[in-house]
């Protein structure tokens, strides 16, 4: 009955418009509708968004879109601010998931939640936006952010430059992964930050596994290409390993028989792998990964090369995939920032994540560490530290917008109350077949329940599936896991 719904609402269009008075557009009102906006005359493209009026609502600029960030611009009032995103990227990705969907246990949108849902004032308020660009500079003294679009490449638009001014300024652009300076990495290796990095670990993956069953392949080219290493023995890494260890369990075993005696996973870490964790479940992480055909290298790698890597020993080790997970660093973004900087090269905040040497700018996330003067340690970089920081700077800023400082420079003389404090709820991580660890220690050195097996695969699953941020989210991730469990892993390259 599609079409009879699309009559109504055609009919009800027609009435409604020919009731209402028709109002000609003049000069007067085109100057109103845009009256955020300033224009270059040579490129008739708007050049940003000009100061706000001591009558309109204070703008807060958000650059980036990641857990602090996302949840910064969930908590805000929007009935107090204005809210911009700039960022590269029109969603937030929940990454705890991001490895299920490298072998098809999840679907790439199960895991991105658009910022329009988690903010719906971006996409109906007349003065919030998001805009999918590059932070390029910032000029504290006239609050001003300098951006340049993305593009999709050669064959598209070309960037252009644009300006945003602010009241209060957000800097949560997260970081980047670490190579250490290793020659090889970034044109070799594959990073498990982004959906586009899942995709391309996927369709490589499957492409491997086609080619090693065509006829003419050697048995050694065959071996390497199903060789897949992973390097970084953190959470990340080891639960890459896990998933794509049940996936050759499971499914590759059934799907390409000709060729499961070839496929492997070899996991190389300098130290011990999930080094935060307790011993005992580290200890039960490296039983059960063997267990299901991991092979667990300690070393250091030396160089990358396309076909092989070479480790501190002189070994080689030949490989068709390899992702690295090797934890994170500042970005080039936040290095050309001339801000004081925390140690590690983040940007310097002090207890009220703001930066203390310009006003109305904070930082959270993954950017952003507390100063030395403070006394405080760096906070590591995990999703529940960014996601406390930006739920407790977004009751900060609305405090100070509703006591009447959101403007820009408003806040100089303001008492900002209680400061932000970070307690470690726990770390959590799945080894695959249906096992996991959960250790709700507050600290390394502290006391606390730690618990392995399918409990805590359970305890895992429902942890994440509460924590993704929608209910349509929650309702796709569930439905994933269910046609997995019932029908396997989808094996389409796509």
């Amino acid at each position: 009955m599609a079409w009879f719904r699309n009559l109504i609402q055609l009919s009800s269009i027609k009435h409604s418009s020919s009731l209402k008075p028709k109002i000609k557009p003049t000069p007067l009102n085109l100057v109103t509708l845009l009256s955020h906006f300033s224009t270059d005359s040579q490129a008739h493209r708007y050049a940003g968004l000009s100061p706000t009026k001591a009558d309109e609502k204070p703008r807060v600029v958000v650059l980036g879109s990641g857990w602090a960030g996302c949840r910064l611009m969930k908590e805000i009032d929007t009935n107090i601010y204005d809210v911009v995103c700039v960022s590269p990227r029109n969603h937030m990705v929940f990454t705890p998931l991001l490895a299920s969907t490298c072998v098809g246990t999840l679907e790439f949108r199960s895991v991105a939640e658009p910022i329009g849902r988690i903010q719906p004032a971006i996409s109906r308020e007349p003065g919030s936006y998001f805009f999918l660009a590059n932070c390029s500079g910032i000029d504290t003294d006239n609050h001003v952010v300098h951006c340049q679009t993305v593009t999709d490449g050669v064959d598209t638009l070309d960037p252009w430059n644009f300006n945003v001014s602010y009241d209060k300024l957000v800097i949560a652009s997260g970081a980047e992964a670490s190579t250490f300076g290793i020659n090889g990495v970034r044109e070799h290796a594959i990073f498990l930050r982004e959906v586009h990095h899942a995709q391309e670990i996927r369709r490589k993956l499957l492409l491997n596994l086609m080619l090693s069953d065509v006829p003419g392949i050697t048995e050694e080219e065959k071996s390497r290409l199903l060789h897949c290493v992973v390097v970084g023995g953190g959470p990340t890494g080891v639960e890459f390993s896990g998933e794509l260890s049940d996936f050759i369990i499971k499914d590759v075993h059934q799907r390409y028989a000709h060729v499961k005696d070839y496929i492997h996973v070899t996991l190389i870490e300098a130290n011990e792998i999930l080094s935060s964790f307790d011993d005992r479940l580290r200890q039960y992480a490296t039983k059960q990964l063997t267990k299901s055909g991991v092979r667990l290298v300690r070393g250091i790698v030396k160089d990358v090369q396309p076909q092989k890597i070479i480790l501190n020993d002189g070994t080689d080790v030949p490989y068709g995939l390899l992702v690295w997970s090797t934890g994170v660093g500042p970005s080039p973004f936040v290095n050309s920032l001339e801000f004081p900087k925390a140690p590690g090269g983040r940007i310097g905040v002090d207890e009220w994540l703001r930066l203390p040497s310009v006003q109305d700018v904070f930082s959270i996330g993954d950017c952003c560490g507390f100063l030395e003067s403070t006394g405080k340690p760096t906070l590591p970089a995990l999703a529940q530290v960014a996601e406390r920081q930006g739920k407790y700077l977004a009751n900060l800023l609305n405090e100070i917008g509703k006591a009447c400082g959101g403007h820009a420079n408003g806040a100089k003389e303001m008492e900002l109350g209680e400061p932000f404090v970070y307690k470690h709820l726990g770390s959590m991580a799945t080894i695959g077949r249906y096992k996991a660890l959960v250790d709700l220690r507050q600290s390394k050195e502290g006391k606390g329940l730690s618990l392995t097996g399918f409990v805590s695969w359970f305890i895992w699953r429902s942890a994440y599936l509460t924590r993704v941020l929608s209910w349509r989210n929650r309702f796709y991730v569930a439905i994933n896991w269910a046609t997995t469990f019932v029908f396997g892993r989808d094996i389409s390259r796509i």
